[in-house]
């Protein structure tokens, strides 16, 4: 018998196996590959909310466990390439009022710690701010695509993973336990993003998604080695590329890049950059979104071994070692959820 059989092998996936594994429980995760928002993000993490210039909910005790979790799995797995690259980003002002603005919101409670007050003022070949920008501390982005990547093939050598889709009419319930094909397990976690739809013990909950679209460029003029966040965020990957995003549509549902989307996000870029630039890759993926932005995390109210781990949105990679750990302590601890990211906030139909 193992201790969690795990749905989903994308960023929750990982940080719920990986929080489970290092408290020492066996695990084996399914996944088919059919999710792919986790690989296509872009892996910011930034624990103020810049349009509305408010903190994110235990955002410092959260960019904490990020950076020694995923450091954590760099020198577990030995990886040769970093996962984590701690980056400064920073808010392009295009007026002196967007200047007084963010000083304003410095002198806020719980914004002090990460909104410096000292204005960034070096210049980016390729940009043109005369206003200069405001630096957001405790930043940076993790390669996601290399997290997954190394993360599966580390269940594969310790024979975790089983690359299949997971049927859920195989699927036994009993008071004591889980049982799956030849397979007995302790829990089961669903951790698949927007895959939930499928999931005939989940998909009451108002998990609606949000399809985000974003590019690989090639900009060989463009001199930039922080994250910049303007009407689109462009992150620096070496090698005179760069990620540029994002799009939010919240009626298409596919997976699937759009010439509206490389549109509108090739103009967003001219509007930043004074330089050439050719794209590299389009990519598109769907971020399991919530309607009140909060996760979803707990136990099925009719099945106590059941449980979820979903919701994480635009901030996965924040959130989903938190949100992890969490899970863990309150399946293993009875330690019970707050309220405004319990399942329990929404009943069943």
């Amino acid at each position: 018998m193992v201790d969690y059989l795990i749905v989903g092998c994308g960023l929750a996936g990982i940080a719920f196996a990986e929080t489970a594994i290092e408290k020492g429980k066996s695990v084996i995760v399914y996944d088919n590959d059919s999710q792919n928002s986790s690989k296509v993000a872009g892996g910011l993490f930034n624990p103020v909310i810049l349009k509305r210039y408010s903190r994110l909910q235990d955002a410092m005790e959260q960019v904490k466990l990020l950076q020694v979790f995923y450091c954590s799995i760099e020198n577990k797995l030995c990886v040769k390439d970093k996962i984590v690259f701690d980056l400064p980003v920073l808010r392009k002002f295009f007026s002196i009022e967007e200047q007084n603005n963010w000083f304003m919101a410095s002198d806020k409670p719980g914004l002090t710690e990460f909104l410096s007050t000292t204005l960034f003022t070096k210049s980016f070949n390729g940009i043109q701010s005369p206003f200069d920008y405001g630096q957001v501390l405790h930043t940076g982005y993790v390669d996601t695509q290399m997290l997954i990547a190394v993360y599966r093939d580390y269940l594969n050598d310790i024979n975790s993973i089983r690359f299949e889709t997971f049927d859920y009419g195989s699927l036994s319930i009993n008071y004591d336990r889980i049982s799956y094909h030849n397979l007995e397990a302790k829990h089961i976690v669903f951790a698949e993003g927007f895959g939930i739809h499928s999931n005939p013990y989940f998909n009451y909950l108002p998990l609606d998604g949000t399809k985000g679209e974003l590019l690989i460029i090639k900009a060989p003029d463009l001199e930039l080695d922080v994250i910049l966040n303007t009407n689109v965020f462009i992150l620096p990957l070496g090698n005179n590329l760069f990620k540029v995003g994002a799009t939010y549509n919240w009626d298409d549902k596919t997976p699937i890049p759009t010439p509206a989307g490389r549109e509108e996000l090739i103009q967003r870029t001219k509007e930043i950059l004074q330089c050439d630039f050719e794209i590299i890759e389009h990519l598109a993926g769907i971020r399991p979104t919530v309607r009140d932005r909060k996760p979803l995390l707990g136990t099925h109210p009719d099945y106590p071994r059941m449980h979820i781990l979903n919701g994480l949105g635009t901030r996965g990679v924040m959130l989903g070692p938190f949100m992890a750990q969490k899970l863990f302590d309150h399946i293993e601890n009875q330690i019970l959820l707050e309220p405004s990211i319990s399942i329990k906030r929404f009943a069943p139909a």
